[in-house]
């Protein structure tokens, strides 16, 4: 976080995605944050599926860059990697669940039930 406060421009919010773990609850973690009001700090549920949201985004990275690229050498792929950064900073798109839990588990049922012993039916009403 030190050298996030260092780079970042001092107008700009930082918003950091963390897990569960209780670092940030510790009192020399909690002094540096109180005096960074700029920075604000987001926790998933215990259990929960953000990393998935994580996972998707370098995978447009790497759809879109890696493995459509030639590149002649690490520092042209770095270079490439930087410039899709910087552009996907400039118009952030935000992932949003598009189906209901109802939804995806409907979707899944039939592959579900072909795998002998699952137990990942859904349960009928």
């Amino acid at each position: 976080m030190i050298r996030i406060d260092k780079e970042a421009p001092g107008h700009l919010a930082v918003h950091l995605i963390c897990d569960d773990y209780g670092t940030h609850k510790t009192p020399a973690i909690r002094t540096w944050l109180a005096k960074r009001p700029r920075f604000h700090m987001h926790f998933p549920p215990t259990g929960s599926s953000w990393i998935n949201q994580v996972e998707r985004w370098f995978g447009f990275l790497a759809d879109e860059k890696i493995r459509r690229g030639a590149h002649k050498n690490v520092q042209a792929l770095e270079a490439a990697i930087r410039h899709w950064v910087k552009n996907w900073n400039e118009d952030p798109k935000p992932f949003i669940w598009t189906k209901s839990a109802e939804e995806i588990l409907d979707s899944l049922a039939p592959f579900c039930r072909r795998i002998s012993g699952a137990g990942h039916q859904r349960a009928t009403r």
